[in-house]
């Protein structure tokens, strides 16, 4: 199936929860001073109009970014690279993660993302195109075994499914355990929606017990509107980067914080 396009989605807090993560540890991961590889499974469109129609149509944005955007620190990776996306692009833009990924890596980084749908490939190719991005139109999961290890052996893999099919929950756990078999110094990070119907349950469970050493957050929050089921964001961090358990709890209470008038 290739019908989800995450621009109705995007910037809610499930993104928050994800990015804001996600540029933390790229900001850590580029401090050495060694060159690293960024792999993405489902790339998406890379940049986001928060002004569009399907945007506008769900609020979801309004009630993640547009509310929690002032609560991050000037100085917090995330909100630095907000500012920066914001200048360049417009005020209603907003980065999917290759893009967030392209303004943190460095010259002698190197970057692979594959994204299916052809709308959503042509427009990451649009967007990531000039940074020199490995972009390819195939399945993820495919490219990610074909690369791994990848070279540089030092960086990060970002797997963030669309969930369109059940089975893709019964697929991910083998899938990162065979990654993490060839590339076990990889960061290897697992989003996924938390569900009232509890669909990622046995998924958790799996991924639970094939890393017992890895970082496991939830935030969960009302639905955005009556009746969806998605009342919650998770991630799953496989050699999670030191500091990284403390800036998820720091993010928890960002988020818990009631809304100042």
């Amino acid at each position: 199936m290739l019908s989800y396009q995450h621009l109705y989605h995007a910037g809610n807090l499930a993104d928050v929860h994800k990015h804001a993560l996600l540029a933390w540890v790229l900001d850590y991961l580029t401090q050495k001073d060694k060159p690293l590889s960024y792999v993405e499974t489902h790339a998406g469109r890379g940049l986001y109009d928060l002004a569009a129609p399907e945007a506008v149509k769900t609020a979801e944005a309004a009630a993640g970014i547009g509310r929690l955007a002032a609560r991050f620190a000037p100085d917090h990776p995330y909100a630095r690279t907000l500012a920066q996306v914001r200048a360049r692009w417009g005020a209603a833009a907003y980065p999917g993660s290759p893009l967030i990924a392209a303004l943190a890596l460095r010259r002698g980084d190197a970057m692979h993302l594959a994204e299916l749908h052809p709308q959503e490939h042509a427009a990451l190719v649009a967007a990531l195109g000039p940074f020199g991005a490995d972009i390819r139109r195939e399945d993820g999961y495919r490219m990610a075994e074909a690369l791994c290890p990848p070279t540089p052996r030092r960086g990060l893999m970002l797997v963030d499914p669309p969930y369109e099919l059940r089975s893709e929950y019964d697929a991910i756990a083998p899938f990162l355990t065979r990654i993490h078999r060839r590339w076990n110094v990889g960061v290897l990070m697992l989003w996924y929606p938390v569900l009232s119907h509890g669909a990622q349950l046995p998924m958790v469970a799996a991924m639970r017990a094939a890393f017992p050493d890895a970082l496991h957050h939830e935030l969960t929050f009302p639905p955005i509107r009556p009746g969806h089921r998605m009342t919650g964001t998770g991630l799953f961090v496989v050699n999670p980067p030191w500091g990284l358990a403390q800036e998820a709890a720091r993010l928890a209470a960002l988020f818990s914080a009631p809304d100042t008038p």
